[in-house]
Order: structure tokens, then C-alpha cells, then sequence
């Protein structure tokens, strides 16, 4: 995949700090890769405690889910999109006094 550049001025609305977005984009990425890592382990975690009889099989069955998590966008990707859309949402920490 072609590494492209990312016109900073076109993330969302006008307002704020640019590189504060990208930070949020960065953790956003951060949070989608780990979802996606716990939904692949539960779905393999089916195929734990099986007999060896069905092997290949379940071999197969699991290449292909795993196949399936590897054509989805990254997780950058994805972060990015919803930033552009404006479908990211973010809250700054109170500040304790």
C-alpha cells in the first residue's frame, strides 16, 4: 500500500489545534486496532480445545477469518475517515483545581 500525505487543513472544522486532532487520530487508531485484535481472538478462540481429527478443516476456517481482519482498512485509515467526517468526538479532562 502507497504511503500518502495528509492535508492537515482538511480535518474537520476550523477551530482549535491541528496536532491536538492528530494526536486524537493517533488514539483513535489505537483504540480501533484493539478492538479489532480482541474480536479476531474471540472469534479463533472457537477452534480451542477441538480434536485433531477436523484439523485441516479448522485450519482452513481459520485462515479465512483471519484473511477477512487482514482486508480490512488500517486502523490509521479508518481514524483518519472518521476525522474527516467529523464523526469523531473528543472531551478534554477536567482539570482538578
Amino acid at each position: 500500500m502507497p504511503i500518502r500525505t495528509l492535508n492537515i487543513d482538511k480535518l474537520g472544522d476550523d477551530e482549535g489545534n491541528k496536532y491536538e486532532k492528530i494526536v486524537i487520530m493517533s488514539k483513535r487508531a489505537r483504540q480501533i486496532a484493539a478492538q479489532e485484535k480482541l474480536e479476531l481472538d474471540e472469534k479463533l478462540k472457537y477452534f480451542e480445545g477441538f480434536e485433531d481429527e477436523d484439523e485441516f478443516t479448522f485450519n482452513e476456517e481459520q485462515e479465512r477469518i483471519s484473511k477477512s481482519f487482514e482486508q480490512l482498512p488500517h486502523a490509521t485509515q479508518r481514524s483518519v475517515h472518521e476525522m474527516i467526517d467529523e464523526k469523531t468526538t473528543y472531551k478534554y479532562p477536567e482539570k482538578e483545581i
